[in-house]
């Protein structure tokens, strides 16, 4: 199971962590997008969401990679991977990337299940 986790973290890793570079370093050509998803990446460019994008993927797939805060990762993939598979699925044809790192995303969590717990007590007294 341990060289389980570990593959997944660094297949899950490497992807955003060289996406979220590209989008600062621009060293993978990218094709224009055509229809409403190339007008929906373009806006997102123009007004710098992109870069923000950016930032994230290269945190997440970082930790990942280096095995560090690897929970905190997790969250904040877990909703850029649901706007990955809703783009894919309404904009972009093209989904079975978003369903490889959704699954190797829902296996990380279940190995990290004891980071999670806490998030769904129905009930914690503050400090």
């Amino acid at each position: 199971m341990k060289i389980a986790v570990i593959i997944a973290r660094i297949l899950l890793g490497l992807p955003f962590l060289i996406f979220g570079l590209n989008d600062f370093f621009h060293f993978i050509p990218m094709q224009p997008i055509p229809g409403d998803a190339g007008v929906l990446v373009t806006i997102m460019y123009t007004h710098g969401w992109l870069v923000f994008h950016g930032l994230l993927y290269v945190v997440a797939g970082a930790l990942l990679v280096i095995g560090r805060y690897v929970p905190v990762a997790l969250v904040i993939l877990g909703p850029i991977i649901v706007n990955i598979l809703v783009f894919h699925l309404t904009l972009a044809p093209g989904i079975g990337p978003g369903l490889f790192c959704a699954a190797l995303e829902i296996f990380l969590i279940y190995a990290y299940w004891p980071a999670f717990r806490g998030i769904f007590v129905p009930r914690l007294e503050a400090w």
